[in-house]
């Protein structure tokens, strides 16, 4: 890519430069291709590791849980340590000293992830750091020589995206987004009857982070380190987290792998939670005051994106009004569809939902054989449930066998492009914004992700006493 592209596309993600005078040469400039495709990453298989040596680079929120179920699975060697503060580094190690694991080599310090990645004896770098980090983290131990896998979003702007591409090409590392939803039972359940037929051909999906995170989060002096997350909503208007509700669906229809998606339009509400309660905070504490009098996103973000085939997505973002926890998951095809918020989870095969011995029925054919191996250890390791712990398990699995990825860059890259792409709609009063095509024309022949084990299934789990 040129650095005049990288230049243009990191303006526009970013807000701080002038936005095209047309959207038309705005879209172009987004999605047609710029040089050649040197590798394609999708179905790549890696040479197999019969040991998995894992550095882990961010301690605060999610970081501890991966280091707890890494822990158990056989074939792993927590071999590093990271975060910028050494006390959460050290509270870490106790993970895996209680469990009678060899403690980690500790790293700390702003840049302690760089000699994490330079380091001679890491396969993988976990990296569970603020937003912001996911791609130069990623990148860079790609360039070292080791595989990426990086919490969600991989990556805030079209230019991070591009230079996850080409790192994973360049260097035939797998770069793969820690997507835990795709993961979750009836995701994985919908997904295996999409691709056997069972709703037909799909015409449309719907996906949501629907959260409150206000309280208890965003707002919370203790929970992100800086308060980063609430730096986000401050300086950014979008579907700032999409992919939770997004890769699910993605995959039932198949992007990156026979379709792709074209353009999208974003709108958001105003914001009529986030300000006030600065405010608020503030008049009552001087912590919060540079947090007060400042222009949140608005609430509700709606996105809806087009396919080269004609389908739609719709996504949806509020993590900041009182609304119950929803990814609404909703798949619909021209013989049925799913749906799995509001409870309870249902599937059609007609104009009404299964009844329940008919839907115990169905769920029973279509359950996948991953599920049926680790499903329930993974519900007592835990992890939302147990789908972070089978993403974890999984991904070892492959790397094990030497098998390909579920999720690879390329869907890395377009899941996580739906945040600067809305922002970039919503700029321009929710034009329409082309989709880049990160796969360079290889969605056309790229084959769907298999999720039937494929010769896996030969990790085992250490003893599930805690």
């Amino acid at each position: 890519m040129s650095s005049n592209r990288r230049s243009f596309i990191r303006n526009i993600a970013l807000g701080t430069g002038a936005l095209a005078t047309s959207i038309g040469a705005e879209a172009n400039d987004y999605s047609v291709p710029k040089g050649p495709k040197s590798f394609n990453m999708c179905g790549f298989a890696a040479p197999k590791l019969s040991t998995v040596r894992v550095g882990v680079v961010g301690l605060g929120q999610r970081g501890p849980g991966a280091v707890d179920r890494l822990s158990y699975i056989e074939g792993v060697e927590i071999k590093a340590l990271c975060d910028k503060y050494a006390d959460r580094v050290e509270k870490a190690q106790n993970i895996l000293t209680k469990k009678g694991l060899p403690k980690a080599k500790a790293y700390s310090g702003e840049e302690g992830w760089k000699a994490l990645c330079e380091s001679n004896d890491i396969d993988l770098v976990y990296v569970t750091t603020p937003w912001d980090l996911h791609t130069p983290i990623s990148v860079y131990a790609m360039n070292h020589g080791k595989h990426a896998a990086s919490e969600v979003p991989a990556a805030k702007t079209i230019d991070e995206c591009w230079q996850l591409v080409e790192t994973s090409e360049k260097t035939q590392k797998h770069m793969m987004m820690l997507e835990n939803c795709c993961y979750d039972f009836f995701e994985l359940l919908t997904l295996n009857m999409a691709r056997n037929g069972v709703f037909g051909e799909l015409v449309h999906a719907e996906g949501a982070y629907i959260h409150d995170l206000t309280k208890d989060y965003l707002f919370d002096k203790d929970g992100y380190a800086d308060m980063w997350r609430l730096k986000e909503n401050m300086t950014r208007n979008g579907s700032l987290y999409p992919t939770h509700g997004l890769g699910p669906i993605a995959q039932c229809m198949n992007i990156n792998r026979g379709d792709k998606f074209d353009y999208l339009i974003s709108m958001s509400s105003n914001d009529f939670t986030m300000g006030a309660m600065a405010n608020e905070l503030a008049a009552k504490d001087d912590f919060f005051k540079p947090y007060a009098n400042k222009n949140y996103r608005g609430n509700m973000n709606t996105t809806v994106v087009k396919t080269n085939y004609g389908k739609t997505l719709m996504i949806q973002h509020d993590v900041s009004t009182i609304r119950p926890y929803s990814r609404i998951h909703l798949i619909s095809g021209t013989k049925g569809a799913a749906q799995k918020w509001p409870g309870p989870e249902k599937i059609a095969l007609g104009h009404g939902w299964l009844k329940p011995e008919e839907l115990k029925a169905t769920q029973e054919k279509y359950t996948l054989p991953i599920v049926k191996h680790i499903g329930e250890i993974a519900k007592n390791v835990g992890g939302h449930g147990g789908m972070d712990f089978i993403m974890d398990w999984r991904l070892i699995d492959c790397l094990r066998n030497g098998l390909p990825l579920d999720q690879d860059v390329y869907d890395a890259a377009s899941w996580s492009a739906v945040g600067p792409l809305s922002e970039a709609s919503l700029k321009k009063r929710s034009s329409s914004i082309d989709v880049p095509d990160f796969t360079r024309g290889a969605w056309k022949s790229n084959k769907p992700h298999d999720l039937t084990l494929n010769g896996g299934a030969t990790t085992g789990v250490r003893s599930l006493v805690k």
